[in-house]
């Protein structure tokens, strides 16, 4: 094998260029020699020249600039258009590129909770906008449109408007964005700090005797030459937060701020310039406040970026290259290739301690894969020639060859990463209704400033000054509007790192208050995996001939019977794929009927047969009802004029499943079966669970909807767990889905919750997660209204100062921020208390 290559970077997209490809895509734009990664890259670049829109590459997040790297990633430009080309935009929308589009942006200037209403509000006014939904802690905009009525450049023009600048979201842009706010809060708190420092002498001096003697107005006007630039470069977030929301009439909590910080620097140039010797300056306390909540916000930016930091980790799972298997002059060689230059069908090679890069199939090579970041199973799972293999797991001992069968945008770790960025972008009830609050939060804050300093006035201009700063620092509703985002960021990003994927905030709430839990039988509580356990063919035919007809229409369906069937007619060397099928149809829900070199077959439960016109003996029913009370389940099969048959097959229940039904029960809720299997195996299985289920058999497909309609409208509130494709109805209709076993991709779409392994210790661990979560929201809503109760009063009665109220204003969202920490914490031990038993049953 051939040495890799070191490789040059894409011009494009800025990954990795091997040099031995880099000839094939190296061409000449705009007059200068670009590299690219793959003919994807260069055909975009094209376009985007042709199309006079060259600045792209001065501001664009992902690609190589020429401009200067201070230059910030996040500066909108004059001109947007690009971002409304196809080939722009394919690369950043989700789901498509339909009439109807989403796609995350990365908006810059959002602080607080009103900074979201502001935006929300704003683009709901507009024609053409579905929706619009901000998440606070991420900076993200999750917006869907009509492109038909309106361009994406149309709608980040409208957010300039407003004072914030967006570009869509990818991760670099991410990461670039949050350096350089973390550095330029920084250097504002640095400069903030080391005023402070220096006023510091000149407030021991003036404490000291010198405010009554000939030096009194020259510290003043030193004091004053201190704080003049520091509110004007360390305090202009601030001014200039509160300036963009007054002049959209839509005030944020910057109003406040700015209006405290003014005032104390007014009132304190005034006594310094008039020279009177009547009064105090408050050049101190106002460089001060400004110094405290600046580390505030970078402490909670911290915070924040810490209990958020899922996406991240998923991320860094995905391998950037990988070396592939590609023709060559002598022959196959091995090629360092960018992840996302690799087709569909391409071998790679996966070396120990190599990462996947695309989901594949395995070809050559057996070895041992560790799927824990993405399915929270602690165990190595064995891999060889056939096996599936995920994008991001981890090559543990042996060499593997893989062929790609899914590209980068479509592996299952980029699903989970969308799937954890939409429950992160999801707004819980509780939030919804904080959101409702905070808009008035600011006007009752300047409100009661103003009441504060008229009450206090009496007793003199700098008592009422102080007091009412204070009020206008101490009152923040930015705690209020973390409360429930950050709970619902942390929890998604952990339920994620056991295999759990929340869709949405709301069903992580409401799963807490779930009252009744429908399963599916087959797949869920069992293990989907049937096996034929009796073969009774009709009189005078023999069993190889029965399985040869049988599966030979089994072949065309997808159902677990099917599977256990063919698996059957394998074990007698039987190839269904010999004979002719013709009229093939599937009944969901009932069974399958088709022509076998010109022979009827149907298959399926007994009414369906009946129904068919098809005569079932007495006998065969009653030996059928004997194995249906021991658990197994019976396929009827009639053949053409030769009579009917039966084919039973069993299904183990999982090792996990009593447990969990104990678990749920303990917790007080009811528990029901759901399933259009026969009511005696039904049974069968309720009773070998503990015979407290509730059973409802023989239910088809579309009638499971109207169960689960009939539970609420009982009062319930049902969570249904389910796989497949008949469950979607069902998972839809409930108040929770919950799609298990990474089910299909029909079910996936339908649900609320996403268990990406089939252990039903997974519900568990959303349950107890959920429940865990809608408690952090209750104790941060609680923390902050707390916060505002106690403390507003208290800078009322003048009792609080504005240096302690620049403490305790940032102190409040830490609070909540570490408040929703916790749920991290309270897993450990779950965690310890899992892969403990895990060992435990591995050695049993």
């Amino acid at each position: 094998m051939s040495s890799i290559s070191e490789p040059a970077y894409c011009f494009h997209c800025n990954l990795p260029v091997p040099a031995k490809i880099s000839s094939c895509y190296t061409v000449e734009i705009a007059g200068k020699t670009r590299s690219f990664c793959c003919n994807g890259c260069l055909s975009v670049c094209r376009t985007i020249y042709e199309a006079g829109l060259d600045d792209f590459y001065r501001i664009a997040p992902d690609g190589i600039k020429p401009t200067p790297p201070e230059q910030s990633p996040m500066r909108s430009p004059k001109e947007n258009t690009f971002y409304d080309l196809d080939e722009i935009q394919e690369e950043f929308v989700n789901g498509g590129l339909g009439d109807i589009r989403e796609i995350s942006l990365l908006v810059e200037g959002i602080h607080c909770a009103a900074c979201v209403w502001l935006i929300e509000r704003r683009l709901s006014k507009i024609s053409g906008v579905v929706k619009a939904a901000v998440n606070l802690t991420a900076r993200r905009l999750s917006l869907s449109w009509d492109n038909r009525l309106l361009k994406l450049s149309k709608l980040i023009e409208s957010l300039s408007e407003i004072g914030y600048s967006a570009v869509p979201y990818s991760f670099q842009t991410a990461e670039e964005e949050f350096k350089k706010r973390k550095r330029t809060l920084l250097l504002r708190m640095g400069f903030a700090g080391f005023a402070m420092m220096n006023l510091f002498w000149i407030s021991v001096a003036l404490y000291a005797g010198a405010d009554q003697g000939e030096y009194r107005l020259f510290f003043h006007w030193i004091g004053f030459a201190v704080a003049t630039p520091t509110i004007f470069y360390s305090g202009l977030p601030f001014f200039k937060g509160a300036w963009l929301g007054l002049r959209r009439l839509h005030p944020t909590m910057d109003l406040p701020i700015a209006i405290g910080a003014a005032m104390t620097f007014l009132y304190s140039a005034y006594v310094t310039l008039s020279g009177s010797g009547i009064g105090e300056v408050y050049f101190d306390t106002l460089v001060t406040f400004l110094f405290v909540i600046l580390i505030g916000r970078y402490l909670e930016m911290q915070s924040k970026d810490q209990a958020a930091s899922a996406t991240r980790r998923l991320m860094d799972l995905q391998p950037k290259v990988a070396i592939v298997l590609r023709d060559g002059k002598e022959g196959m060689k091995e090629v360092l290739a960018p992840v996302r230059s690799i087709a569909i069908g391409e071998k790679v090679l996966v070396r120990p301690g190599d990462k996947i890069p695309l989901d594949a199939t395995v070809t050559e090579g057996e070895s041992s894969v560790d799927e824990s970041m993405l399915t929270g199973e602690s165990l190595p799972v064995n891999k060889k020639p056939g096996s599936k293999v995920s994008a991001g797991t981890l090559n543990t001992h042996g060499t593997l060859y893989v062929e790609v069968e899914r590209l980068l945008k479509d592996s299952a770790l980029t699903r989970i990463i969308r799937l954890v960025d939409e429950a992160q972008q999801s707004k819980a009830p509780s939030q919804q209704i904080a959101d409702r609050v905070v808009p008035w939060f600011v006007t009752a804050t300047l409100f009661l400033s103003l009441i504060t300093f008229l009450i206090w006035y009496e007793q003199g201009a700098e008592t009422a000054l102080i007091a009412a700063v204070s009020v206008l620092i101490i009152t923040c509703p930015c705690a209020l509007g973390l409360a429930t985002p950050m709970a619902i960021s942390v929890a998604s990003g952990l339920g994620a790192n056991y295999g759990v994927l929340i869709r949405d905030g709301k069903a992580l709430e409401t799963l807490a208050g779930v009252t009744r839990f429908v399963f599916d039988k087959t797949g869920t509580l069992t293990e989907g995996r049937m096996s034929v356990k009796e073969l009774v063919p009709p009189s005078g035919m023999n069993r190889v001939e029965f399985l040869r007809l049988v599966s030979a229409v089994e072949r065309n369906s997808e159902h677990f019977i099917a599977k256990a069937v063919l698996e059957a007619a394998a074990a007698e060397n039987l190839n269904p794929f010999e004979s002719y099928v013709s009229a093939f149809y599937n009944h969901p829900g009932l069974g399958v009927k088709g022509k076998v070199d010109g022979t009827e077959v149907v298959l399926g439960n007994l009414a369906f047969i009946e129904g068919s016109g098809m005569r079932i003996s007495a006998e065969l029913k009653t030996y059928g009802e004997r194995l249906e009370e021991k658990g197994v389940s019976c396929c009827y099969c009639a053949i053409g004029s030769k009579g009917a048959g039966l084919i039973g097959l069993t299904d183990n229940l999982r090792d996990d499943a009593s447990d969990l039904m104990e678990t749920l029960r303990s917790s007080g809720a009811s528990l029901t079966i759901l399933s259009g299997d026969r009511k005696r195996v039904v049974e069968s299985v309720a009773s070998k669970l503990g015979g407290f289920l509730g059973v409802e058999a023989e239910v088809l497909p579309e009638d499971k909807d109207r169960k689960i309609l009939s539970f609420q409208q009982n009062g319930d509130i049902v969570a249904m767990v389910g796989d497949g494709v008949n469950d979607a109805p069902a998972l839809i209709r409930s108040d929770v889905g919950i799609a298990i076993g990474y089910g299909t991709d029909v079910s996936i779409e339908s649900s609320d919750i996403v268990l990406v392994s089939s252990s039903l210790e997974k519900v568990k661990v959303a349950v107890e997660l959920s429940r865990k979560t809608l408690r952090t929201i209750r104790q941060n809503i609680a923390i902050s209204l707390s916060y505002n109760l106690i403390m507003i009063p208290l800078a009322m009665t003048a009792m609080v100062t504005p240096v302690l109220a620049a403490v305790a204003m940032p102190v409040s969202s830490l609070l909540v921020i570490g408040n929703a920490a916790r749920i991290s914490n309270f897993y450990k031990v779950f965690d310890n208390t899992f892969h403990r038993k895990k060992r435990g049953q591995r050695w049993k």
